[in-house]
């Protein structure tokens, strides 16, 4: 790393213009380049080899009602100079229409404001979170910030009952009454002792629990483990995205239990949309374990529609590449195989299929009777090397909606993800410059 200028009186030091030379002949360069391996391009893709199935452009005659779920976030530099200071600014939401309001703005001539205004029914939910040089609530360092904030917003939003009920209603499948009742937490953030079990009967009202090895009150929402991925000096930035993506899900959970509390009834005619994958990364990923539980015993139960929608990354990508391979109306079901030799570098192992660690679903490239091409999860009740249309749950009626659901304003667009999407989302320009601006009035020198 070079030398920069840090108040000009003294020149950067630049990189060197010839140093290339020695990575270039060096022969343990050339030997790894030679051993690499790239996947195959579409052009390579000759026969597709995958299961697919075809489906007709008929209304899903099961489903009313739509529910899709987004969040986004942007972090800010509340000081620039040392020691700097960042924080970040979480949006959620929750739009919810019905089908039948859809189709009456595709019959209509006009599209007046009040139509869009029942396709604008959204719940919001905000989060802010300390990334770096911050420290909240008096807390003793930027992880306890953290865990602190994060608990906070679990058990206070949102109004209808706090997601940390739905929380310990998914880890413990209270929704079935003969579910685990213990989880084992990792590593305790304060003690750093491993695989603590927790109890169903050990968590109280505020959704404490004590660790068996150092009896200090830990929080219901450190199963999430993000305490071990967060520096107290480099700071917690490495965390949003596995964040963002948890809270997505629970939110889904969440809308889900309230659902089975007032009108259980409803649920079989409900898709609940997703932005991007079914499935948890990062230090989070061990959840994906009791949302599959959910979504099995939602198929034999209730018969829920659920479904995640990638709008990029290198499965987009890919279906894009091959859209020619494809009859319109046609969905392909991503086997191991073809995912480690088309899309993702890698040997397959058919004992490990892709994401068994983190996703609850399958992939599938569709390309609707229009043309339109979509990535999408559905869930499995196991992971699947070589996934057959029986195995992911409510398959046609959850292909049938998408395509209901087209959106021409951007490639690989659904209405409801674009519309909460816009809702929620933060700009760089201006929403970042002004939020940035508040939160450096706001915070305490």
């Amino acid at each position: 790393m070079s030398y920069s200028s840090k108040n000009g009186r003294r020149p950067p030091e630049y990189a060197s213009k010839s140093s290339h030379q020695e990575i270039i002949k060096d022969k343990a360069v050339q030997a790894f380049l030679s051993e690499c391996k790239l996947p195959s391009t579409a052009s390579d893709v000759e026969t597709i080899g995958c299961e697919t199935v075809l489906v007709d452009d008929k209304s899903p005659a099961s489903i009313r009602h739509i529910v899709a779920v987004d969040g986004g976030y942007t972090e800010v530099a509340v000081r620039e100079n040392f020691p700097s200071a960042r924080i970040a600014f979480f949006q959620f939401g929750a739009l919810f229409f019905a089908l039948d309001d859809l189709q009456a703005i595709h019959d209509s001539k006009f599209i007046f404001p009040e139509q869009m205004a029942k396709m604008k029914s959204i719940q919001r939910l905000k989060l802010t979170l300390p990334t770096k040089g911050i420290i909240a609530y008096g807390a003793p360092t930027l992880t306890a910030s953290v865990r602190q904030a994060i608990y906070r917003f679990f058990v206070s939003e949102p109004t209808d009952g706090p997601l940390a009920q739905t929380l310990k209603w998914l880890l413990f499948d209270e929704y079935s009454g003969s579910g685990p009742q213990e989880w084992s937490l990792a590593s305790c953030p304060l003690c750093g002792c491993r695989n603590i079990p927790v109890r169903s009967t050990d968590v109280d009202s505020d959704y404490q629990f004590i660790c068996e090895n150092c009896k200090s009150p830990l929080f219901l929402t450190d199963v999430f483990r993000l305490h071990e991925a967060i520096d107290d000096e480099l700071g917690a930035s490495g965390v949003l995205g596995y964040l963002t993506t948890l809270i997505e899900q629970i939110i889904v959970a969440h809308l889900i239990r309230l659902v089975l509390k007032t009108r259980p009834a409803l649920l079989s005619e409900i898709c609940f949309i997703k932005d991007g994958p079914l499935a948890f990364f990062g230090q989070t990923a061990n959840l994906y374990k009791p949302m599959r539980r959910l979504m099995c015993w939602l198929k034999d139960n209730h018969n829920a529609v659920v479904v995640g929608s990638e709008k990029s990354g290198a499965f987009v990508e890919h279906a894009d590449a091959i859209a020619s391979h494809l009859k319109p109306g046609a969905a392909m079901l991503l086997s191991n195989d073809y995912i480690y030799r088309h899309i993702i570098p890698g040997q397959a192992d058919p004992n490990r299929p892709y994401g068994s660690t983190t996703y609850y679903g399958s992939k599938v490239i569709y390309r609707t009777p229009s043309g339109r091409m979509y990535v999408l999860t559905l869930p499995t009740r196991e992971p699947l090397s070589n996934p057959k249309p029986s195995d992911l749950f409510n398959l046609e009626t959850a292909l049938r909606v998408v395509t209901q659901l087209r959106c021409d304003m951007y490639d690989s667009a659904l209405i409801p993800v674009a519309l909460v999407n816009k809702l929620v989302s933060l700009a760089d320009h201006p929403s970042t410059q002004i939020i940035e601006k508040f939160a450096k009035a706001s915070i305490k020198g």
